[in-house]
């Protein structure tokens, strides 16, 4: 099986681990992952607030460029962002007269025919759950896994065709696939804040205890999550939260690619794990992870 792979910017510095994470685990399960050729930014949370033209031409020409890697009619887009916009681009595409503004913006005639999947589509349809389960090595029974999707990997449904956009059960499928114990939790599609750490950080830092204390409360072990956004907060805010709420959250925070990879047999440093800023070397070797 073979893919176009957008990774984004984020995929290539502050979420490295999740493209690290990716392409190991899409390895080990015969996905050949293909980067496209030249890819450019997605625009993500500036430009569709700025410059609804450039929100537009920019996913836009990463589609064309898509066309042009191997002539492959299908890409994976593993930032809930890159693949948000994405699929924005392709609705708004849909409008005559602006395609015609954005294909003399980009240089390129826009290809109609592309999926667009998140790195959950691609696990959960392409690969399928029980497949992955017979690549286990390493299960991960006994782990309590609270499975969070935030705003953008499911909705909003007209334009993401999910039609579990407010119950998402993907995640949860590849968990369990992987011997781990899915919670029945409240926040799995609650927002974080995402890009608002920058302009309105009490905001995020109580959006994201409220994930936390949730995830705390109904026994989770870790977190899992399919976002770069969502990964930053609920994994890197925990001290600031903790001095500011007066908590001790101290939750391993891991792209479910990497708890995919572990349960796959891929040793720990492997998976970049360790680039984590809550702390998972002790937890991992509790559980006799590594």
């Amino acid at each position: 099986m073979k893919l176009a792979y957008y990774p984004g910017c984020s995929l290539h510095s502050t979420a490295i681990e999740y493209d690290i994470s990716t392409r190991k685990v899409c390895e080990a399960l015969g996905v050949e992952l293909v980067e496209v050729k030249d890819w450019i930014c997605c625009g993500s949370s500036p430009a569709h607030q700025r410059d609804e033209l450039m929100s537009v031409a920019l996913p836009a020409k990463n589609l064309a460029l898509v066309r042009q890697t191997d002539d492959l009619k299908e890409v994976c887009a593993p930032c809930a962002s890159c693949y948000s916009r994405l699929k924005f681009a392709q609705e708004r595409m849909k409008d005559d007269d602006l395609r015609k503004n954005v294909e003399q913006i980009i240089d390129s005639e826009y290809p109609e025919d592309i999926r667009v999947l998140h790195m959950l589509d691609v696990i959960v349809e392409k690969v399928g759950a029980n497949a992955v389960k017979e690549k286990v090595v390493k299960d991960l029974a006994g782990l309590k896994v609270a499975c969070y999707y935030g705003c953008l990997i499911t909705r909003p449904p007209s334009i993401t065709g999910k039609q579990q956009f407010e119950n998402p059960t993907q995640m949860e499928s590849v968990m369990e696939a992987l011997g781990a114990e899915a919670v029945d939790w409240n926040m799995k599609t609650f927002c974080c804040g995402a890009a608002f750490a920058l302009t309105q950080a009490h905001v995020v830092l109580e959006l994201t205890r409220k994930i936390l204390a949730d995830a705390e409360a109904v026994g989770a072990d870790v977190i899992s999550v399919g976002c770069p956004l969502c990964h930053a907060n609920l994994d890197g805010r925990q001290v600031q939260i903790n001095s500011k709420f007066n908590t001790n959250f101290h939750i391993p925070i891991f792209y479910f690619t990497e708890l995919m990879g572990l349960a796959l047999g891929i040793e720990a440093k492997e998976l970049g794990v360790f680039k984590h800023l809550t702390e998972v070397e002790d937890f991992l070797k509790e559980r006799v992870l590594i």
